[in-house]
């Protein structure tokens, strides 16, 4: 990461950052959210906008390797709110490339004036150590900052070694990624969007004929992509709060979408309505972690028992999917997450429930995932993007 002077860097960026920092760990909040909402309400200007949005996110993904930098020099248990300020010191060491005298003074300013005098002592010694060369890791999970069972999974699912280049890439800042008509979108999501919409197609695909249902479309981005392409797009989902996010992003982009607020496991629309069905299922995330920064610290979202919950939820909206493709229309099946059990496994129950769907390999830049390379998947390390899967498949 690009070194800061922090000469320029007011106490507000790290007092902000704090606030919002303290809000997901104390209240479980997501940190998108506080980040956004304290952010709406301040005046920094773009370049602070920009340091406090690091702060908060390298905090929260690098939280446990914190925690080990600063455990090392703590000989009594913390309060949580003083822990949270040595996270943010740490991390700044460690990670933020902040000069050393910059990252322990501005830090041990915002801290509790009752907790000052051990945060410097203990962020003084961090940056010491971190001086004369890091010291090692107890284990690759600390290492990655992530919880042993994601570390073990994605070993697992994937091999070790493509697992730990994931998880390094999702340890880095995302990159800004806007589509043409200014949508922040990430390059894997438009990928799904153009599998959607090429895969197992001849002549025309998205032609204004065409029907097309996003089956699990909040809040928007892949729905009113579909639109652009000229097609009919109905946008289908669950919750109308969230539903009220596509309609928002559609007025925003001048979309013309159709909304429909429904369960996908029992959607309301006759046998053979559409030409394309997208189901871009919910899951446990773990192709997302570098946007969704506190995932990966929510207690039980990857044990057996969720992952296995959500394979069977992706499985009942998958096969209620193939009910409303029209002969010859194409089914796509897409989430952001790289287990097996949400991949390849849902690909393969689908497959069996009905066995007439003929898949389409989804091609470059995927690599080839599931049985016999049929479906795609698209690893962090490889775009620099979000982690990704999807199985197209023809209706006969």
């Amino acid at each position: 990461m690009t070194n800061r002077s922090g000469g320029d860097t007011t106490s507000d960026v790290r007092r902000l950052a704090l606030e919002v920092l303290s809000r997901i760990e104390r209240d479980g909040a997501y940190a998108n959210l506080a980040l956004r909402t304290a952010l709406d309400r301040c005046d920094l200007d773009r370049r602070d906008r920009a340091f406090t949005t690091d702060l908060v996110y390298g905090t929260t993904r690098m939280r446990r390797a914190c925690d080990y930098l600063i455990d090392r020099f703590l000989h009594d248990e913390i309060q949580p709110e003083v822990r949270t300020v040595l996270r943010l010191g740490a991390w700044q060491l460690a990670f933020g490339g902040v000069p050393p005298h910059a990252a322990v003074s501005t830090t041990v300013a915002v801290a509790p004036q009752r907790v000052r005098g051990l945060c410097n002592a203990v962020l003084r010694r961090v940056a010491d150590e971190q001086l004369a060369g890091s010291p090692p890791w107890p284990s690759p999970a600390v290492a990655l900052s992530c919880p042993d069972e994601i570390f073990d999974r994605m070993v697992a699912d994937l091999g070790h070694d493509v697992a730990v280049a994931a998880l390094e890439a999702m340890n880095r800042p995302a990159p800004a990624v806007v589509r043409a008509d200014g949508y922040h979108q990430d390059r894997a999501s438009q990928l799904v969007v153009e599998a959607v919409l090429t895969v197992g197609s001849e002549g025309s695909p998205g032609h204004g004929g065409e029907r097309i249902l996003d089956l699990c479309a909040a809040p928007g981005g892949k729905a009113t992509a579909l639109a652009a392409s000229g097609a009919r797009v109905v946008a289908c989902d669950l919750r109308e709060r969230r539903l009220g996010l596509v309609a928002e992003n559609s007025r925003s982009l001048g979309s013309n979408l159709m909304l429909a607020v429904a369960d996908g496991r029992v959607a309301p629309f006759r046998p053979d309505s559409f030409d394309r069905v997208l189901v871009d299922a919910p899951c446990s995330g773990l192709g997302v972690l570098r946007r969704r920064a506190d995932a990966r610290w929510q207690e039980g979202r990857y044990d057996e028992a969720s992952i296995r919950e959500l394979a069977d939820l992706q499985l009942e909206l998958a096969r209620q999917a193939a009910d409303l493709v029209a002969p010859g229309g194409v089914l796509a099946y897409s989430v952001c997450t790289l287990t097996e059990a949400e991949t390849a496994g849902v690909d393969r129950r689908l497959r069996a429930a009905h066995p007439t769907l003929v898949p389409v390999p989804v091609g470059e830049p995927w690599r080839p995932h599931g049985d016999g390379g049929i479906g795609g998947m698209l690893l962090p390390q490889d775009l620099d993007s979000e982690g990704m899967a999807a199985f197209i498949y023809r209706v006969p």
